[in-house]
Order: C-alpha cells, then structure tokens, then sequence
C-alpha cells in the first residue's frame, strides 16, 4: 500500500511538474503596470497642480492655444517655489535693508501664484496675459508693503491685492462705458452672475429674482436692472447701419430727451411776449414805484425788502406794501391792455 501511495504520490508531483505555466493575460499585465502608472501619475498631478484647474473645464486651454502664454509658462516654472523659512528670512532682509535681490525673488517664486488667480478671471472679456500682467503688478505691490513679522505667508497677504488689480483692470476694460465706479456697483458687477445662477438652480421665477438679488447684494433694485443691461449688452457703434442692406445708422433711431420743437418755440414767443408786456408796464411807473418794480420784482438777483426800505427811509413792512400794490397795478394793467393774456 504504502509503495502505490508513494508511487502515486511521485506521479501528481510529476503530473504538476510537467503542466507549462499560463502566459498571464492582458488584464494581469494591466494590473502589473499599473502601480508603476499610478505612481507616475501622481507625481506629475504633483507637478501640475500648481497650475490652474479651470482650463479643464474648456476645450482648449488658453496655454495651449497662445504661443506667448506657454513662453511666459516656461519661464516662471523656472523659478523655484520657496519654503516658508526661506520666504520669512527673504522678506525680513528686504524690509531691513530693502535688498533687491530678495526682493526679486520673492516676487519670481509666485509668479505662478498669479496665473492660478488669473484664470479665476478668464470669463470677463480680457486676455489671461493682461490678467497676469496687472496681477504681477498687484503682487509687486504685495510684497512691497508685506509685513514677514504677522506669522502669515506672503500669498495670503498678496492675494488681496492681486485680485484687486485684477478687477480694476476688468471695469476698466469690460465696456467702453464706465463700469464699477462705487464699491456698490463693484460688488454687484462681480456677484450678481453667481446669485443669478443660484436663484435659477434653487428654481425661483424670474419675476421674484429681482427683490432677491437686491436684497442678498444689498442693493437697490434699480441698481441690479442697470447693471443687468450694462452687462448683457455690448459695446455698438452708433454710426454703424442697422444692417448690411440698409443705410440707416442706429443714431437715427435714438429718441431725443428734449421738448419737441413745437412746445420749445411756444415758450421762447411767450416769455418774448411777457418780456414786452413788463418793459411796458415799467413805462408807466415813475419814482420809487419804479425802483420797487426795476429792483425787486423783475431783476436777475432783486433786492430784499429791509434793503429797499434802508434806501427810501421806509420800514419792512411799508416795503411790502409798496411791492404788493406794484403787483396789483400790473394785474390791472395785463386785463385792459391785454384781456386774453392769462398773467395769473
């Protein structure tokens, strides 16, 4: 018995020896090489997410389109990031002794910083470089008023004023049109698309949006409608024609503030005729009825009735009753000369 077990035994060995191993298939080699993938992948994501997410979400990023964009790209990776130690003792000799050399690389080390603030901005009508650019001038200025003693890095100081910049150069540049001249208006041009978007998402009508976003901005009304069409307009040329077939311009169509023609030559006869009916009128007075009439009642800046009463020797009172019987006087002159003349 115990031959056949051992017989046995030495065949199912030699039956597994003489089995040829499988070739691992595609899926183990997947799962082999994959480590080795994950492993590069996170180390270029490291890499990587120093720059801006946002060109994700297009189809074409903005580094990848401009040849200029990606030249800039190239040369601010060429700066190295610096640790928190270096950047305290940097600023430090800087505020000191105003080492321009610190200075400077203080400022290179985040330039980068800036293009990741820049294409927060990439939807407002300017070139991501004119973002960096007025960005690098927010971070110079950063950096020259950076206190290294508060216990905080330079970018969360520097980011205030990047951003700042930015905007600036945004209302500057969005309309030809003065935009954001209170910090009201400057308030609402850059959150009143987000509170937009999130009343539609919580599914409130149109009609009600407009209290609501006055209300979270903490404005008025009639400030979201202007800055609403201010920003869902664009700039158009009034000498332009309407369309290619037309000569027409769109100044033609523009309507005109002003009182019509016909009112506005109305009240130019009238007050020419009310202007002759007085010189009239002056005609018949004489004395200190006349100086009553000439200096109170139809001159450009009259005098006060204490000043009239000082220079004829009269009281305030008696003043006023001269200047009260003038009038009367002129009534009465107006219907018997002119009884169709509605004076008073």
């Amino acid at each position: 018995m115990t031959a056949k077990r051992k017989k046995a035994g030495s065949g199912s060995r030699g039956s597994k020896k003489a089995v040829p191993p499988r070739k691992p298939s595609q899926k183990a080699k997947k799962s082999r090489k994959g480590p080795k993938k994950a492993s590069e992948s996170s180390s270029s994501l490291g890499r990587v997410t120093r720059l801006p997410s946002v060109a994700k979400n297009t189809a074409v990023a903005p580094s990848q389109a401009d040849p200029l964009l990606q030249a800039y790209m190239r040369e601010v990776h060429k700066y190295p990031l610096l640790s928190r130690e270096e950047e305290a003792h940097l600023a430090e000799v800087y505020k000191k002794d105003g080492d321009r050399e610190a200075f400077q690389k203080l400022v290179t080390s985040n330039l980068r910083f800036v293009v990741k603030i820049a294409y927060q901005y990439i939807n407002y009508r300017l070139k991501l470089l004119d973002l960096i650019q007025e960005g690098n001038m927010g971070l110079v200025k950063a950096v020259e008023e950076f206190d290294p003693y508060r216990g905080v890095r330079l970018t969360t100081y520097a980011v205030w004023w990047i951003r700042s910049y930015m905007q600036d150069a945004i209302l500057r540049n969005y309309s030809l049109v003065k935009m954001g001249t209170t910090q009201a208006q400057k308030k609402l041009f850059y959150r009143l698309r987000k509170e937009q978007a999130r009343l539609e998402r919580e599914g409130i009508a149109p009609p009600q949006r407009l209290k609501l976003l006055a209300s979270r901005l903490d404005v008025r009304e009639k400030d979201v409608v202007e800055m609403q069409q201010r920003m869902g307009g664009r700039d158009v040329s009034l000498d332009a024609p309407t369309s290619s077939d037309d000569d027409k311009r769109r100044i033609q169509f523009l309507a005109d503030d002003a009182e019509a023609v016909d009112d506005t030559l109305a009240d130019s006869e009238q007050r020419a005729h009310f202007t002759r009916i007085l010189r009239e009128f002056s005609a018949t007075l004489e004395g200190r009825d006349k100086s009553f009439f000439d200096q109170r009642l139809i001159a450009e800046k009259p005098k006060t009735l204490q000043e009239l009463g000082d220079e004829f020797g009269v009281s305030k009172e008696r003043a006023r009753q001269i200047e009260e019987k003038i009038k009367e006087r002129l009534k009465a002159f107006v219907v018997e000369r002119y009884p169709d003349y509605n004076l008073i």
